[in-house]
């Protein structure tokens, strides 16, 4: 996958109109964003959290990373105001009746804690239903911090943060959708509203990088595991769900946290391809179809292919799935390669593809020399 955009991408700013009842998503504006094909490492199943916030008054910081999209109740409001779904800071004002203005660096801030370390590839900021409160220019910088630093410690003046967003203007009741281009690893971002305001969701998407020494400690982990740096590169069918959801953490607890494909009315069969978190040696494989009952894959195999050219090799054959049930198989020997794919027959879905071994050396020289280029 590249970051590289053909095209510019859209672009929102000013005020949304006024809602007048209906749908209040009907007039939204929001764009296709080529790096959307990246997993969110902001994503709370991954272990995303907003840890910290100068100023929440009418709206929690917490909603920011709701993997839902951001609900409106025009009717629902409090003692503070109206509520809102998103972050929500009080108007900002100036130091005296002949300066009422905020300051032109008045700004408010969160503190975002990625779920997976990573390099960012783009983020959108969504500012939906904020359609005259959203602020008037966002920035966002990132910082690589190791171990579980607390907001005092990532607010100290020895902490590095890197612009990964200059301020730049958004639009109210819109996904503001920004390229990012620096190769760096990042641990937690800064996410800044100039002067004030709301923002529904932040999504980050981008490409994790997992500690090395980690994943050597640990010897035998889940190498396609998307916290561990495994991502998924195409698949034939996403009509229901998105494929990345078989390699989240933990097992699906609901239909729709999988992954599903339209009904087929050919001979074919559905598949998705997958890049290892480096040159792996595979013995054993878990494939779960949780929650998919009636609409679960009938049979299932693995093939993994070792290098870009290289050949793909069955290494479990076509193999009779059962409804909402964990299946796991034992390799006779051991799978040695860089890429893995998932064959489903003849459609329906799986939720969770798990590929327990261990890095080669050669794939553990590789991340770790990648782990340290990247800043990590």
């Amino acid at each position: 996958m590249t970051a590289q955009h053909q095209f510019p991408l859209a672009t929102f700013t000013g005020d949304a109109n006024p809602y007048a009842g209906g749908d209040p998503y009907a007039d939204y504006r929001t764009a296709d964003f080529p790096f959307t094909q990246y997993a969110n490492l902001a994503d709370r199943r991954l272990g995303a959290g907003v840890i910290a916030a100068n100023d929440e008054f009418f709206a929690q910081r917490e909603n920011l990373l709701v993997p839902e999209r951001a609900e409106f109740d025009p009717e629902h409001f409090g003692h503070k105001g109206k509520i809102m779904d998103g972050w929500e800071t009080r108007r900002r004002r100036g130091v005296s009746a002949e300066h009422p203005w905020p300051a032109p660096d008045d700004h408010d801030w969160a503190l975002v804690r990625l779920g997976a370390p990573g390099v960012v590839r783009g983020i959108v900021v969504d500012t939906a239903h904020f359609r005259g409160n959203y602020p008037q220019a966002v920035s966002i910088e990132g910082a690589s911090v190791p171990g579980s630093p607390s907001p005092q410690e990532l607010l100290a003046d020895d902490v590095k943060w890197t612009t990964l967003l200059p301020r730049t203007p958004v639009g109210g009741h819109a996904a503001n959708g920004f390229p990012v281009s620096v190769e760096q690893r990042f641990t937690h971002l800064r996410v800044n509203q100039h002067p004030d305001g709301g923002i529904a969701r932040l999504r980050v998407y981008g490409e994790v990088v997992p500690d090395p020494e980690w994943l050597s400690v640990l010897g035998t982990f889940d190498v396609v595991a998307l916290e561990n740096g495994g991502q998924v590169e195409d698949a034939s069918n996403l009509f229901y769900s998105p494929a990345t959801n078989t390699i989240q953490p933990g097992r699906s607890r609901k239909m729709d946290d999988g992954w599903e494909t339209r009904r087929r009315r050919d001979r074919g069969n559905d598949w998705i391809r997958y890049r290892l978190v480096d040159r792996s040696q595979i013995r054993a494989i878990e494939i779960d179809t949780a929650y998919l009952k009636g609409n679960s894959a009938g049979w299932a195999s693995v093939s993994v292919r070792d290098g870009e050219d290289g050949e793909w090799t069955e290494v479990l054959p076509r193999t009779r799935l059962q409804p909402d049930t964990d299946h796991r198989f034992v390799l006779p020997t051991p799978a040695v390669g860089t890429h893995a794919r998932v064959d489903i027959f003849p459609d329906g879905g799986i939720s969770r593809l798990r590929l327990f071994g261990s890095l080669t050396q050669e794939g553990a020289t590789r991340l770790a020399a990648r782990h340290q280029e990247l800043g990590g």
